[in-house]
């Protein structure tokens, strides 16, 4: 965590032309402290409305790993959100590739007593918007 205790909402990547570390860190944190609080809208928040994002797990909930659209996304993270009572992400840390405008976010995720140790690609337009995503789940954690 930061210096502040409880991040607000996931603070835009927008208008940073270099990303710093301190901005990466500040998303970063703000974006497990989202999920976290199980807050769908401030997770949405930096999506572009025709993003897609691709993860393994969609499959089960929605019938696809591929999922296109900021409302559809919306939809699959509600719906598994709905059926884990338990959902705890800590961060470990945050990397950003400034050609690419991509950050990848490397977490702890404890769901339903399941631990692993994902990691989360955010791919931003040049307006500091995600335009593309991509889960990836590593081997279950004792």
């Amino acid at each position: 965590m930061s210096e502040r205790d409880e991040p607000e909402a996931v603070a835009p990547i927008r208008h940073h032309v270099v990303m710093t570390r301190a901005a990466m860190m500040a998303f970063a944190e703000g974006w497990i402290a989202a999920w976290n609080g199980r807050d769908v809208e401030a997770v949405l928040s930096h999506f572009r409305d025709d993003a897609v994002f691709v993860s393994p797990v969609a499959a089960k909930y929605v019938g696809s790993s591929r999922i296109e659209g900021k409302t559809a996304l919306a939809a699959y993270w509600r719906s598994a959100l709905d059926k884990l009572t338990t959902l705890a992400f800590t961060l470990d840390r945050a990397t950003w590739d400034p050609v690419r405008r991509e950050l990848n976010v490397i977490y702890e995720a404890d769901l339903n007593g399941q631990r692993r140790r994902p990691c989360e690609l955010m791919i931003f337009d040049e307006l500091g918007e995600q335009i593309q995503g991509e889960a990836f789940y590593g081997a279950e954690l004792p």
